[in-house]
């Protein structure tokens, strides 16, 4: 089969530089795909690897408890944060619905500048960033996650389904992110369902090699915590040696 162009280099550099750690925003292809444990696992590894990372989820909707968000509180363990939980999250919802939506629906409008006021004070470390949904969910009336993106100037994991569908959203997605020149670290396929479908075997390569991005994965679908956790930490495990790597190497010609 013919490949199309690549529109990312291979591998695509990582963060580093001006004092800065590891700094990755985590978005998908849909809702549901994973992106909580895939920065969960992501802010582990970099824990492990004496990054003292922090997590950042802007905006988190559907929390059975504002003082309590699940996700934003998730990442803050993984990290092995302290932060107060107004610098992790400035922004919670009760309905679940896109935050843009859930503000328009108690006649609000999240205030941006105080997303990048919280983005002022950990930028300067390694962080993980966690979006809601997908690229074009609204944050607000004015920016969608991509635009969170942009802003941030951060390189993407793309978290996406192992199985059939994937080629498209995938695609979509990868497209969407190229028209903004935003940097693609990695895309990771994930099996959200104990399902599994023929497609998985081929998606991977297929994506390498029309989008010239790396692809980790495919996670397998446990039901144990654990377990799944431990399996998106050995998946993403390559990507942050990749950046260990790349800055030991910095480093030493820096001498």
């Amino acid at each position: 089969m013919a490949t199309r162009g690549s529109r990312y280099p291979h591998p695509v550099p990582l963060p580093k530089g001006e004092g800065r750690g590891a700094r990755f925003f985590v978005t998908g292809t849909d809702t549901g795909v994973g992106k909580t444990q895939v920065s969960r696992a992501l802010l582990s590894l970099l824990a492990d690897a004496g990054l003292s990372p922090q997590g950042f989820k802007p905006y988190e909707s559907g929390c059975s408890s504002l003082s309590a968000p699940s996700d934003a509180l998730s990442l803050r363990e993984a990290a092995r944060s302290e932060l107060p939980l107004d610098l992790v999250c400035p922004h919670r919802f009760r309905a679940p619905l896109a935050p843009g939506i859930a503000a328009r629906r108690l006649g609000r409008e999240p205030d941006w500048n105080t997303t990048l006021a919280a983005w002022e004070q950990l930028r300067h470390g390694s962080v993980v960033v966690e979006g809601a949904g997908g690229l074009f969910v609204p944050l607000d009336s004015s920016h969608d996650v991509i635009d969170l993106i942009s802003t941030l100037r951060l390189p993407v994991l793309l978290v996406a389904r192992a199985g059939l569908g994937t080629l498209n959203h995938t695609a979509l997605s990868l497209e969407a992110l190229a028209a903004r020149n935003i940097p693609v670290a990695a895309v990771l396929l994930s099996r959200s369902t104990p399902s599994r479908d023929p497609s998985e075997r081929d998606n991977p390569a297929l994506i390498s090699e029309r989008h010239g991005v790396q692809v980790l994965g495919p996670v397998p679908y446990l039901v144990e915590p654990r377990r799944r956790h431990a399996a998106f930490r050995k998946a993403l495990a390559p990507l942050v040696a990749r950046w260990l790597s790349s800055e030991g190497t910095k480093r030493a010609r820096g001498r």
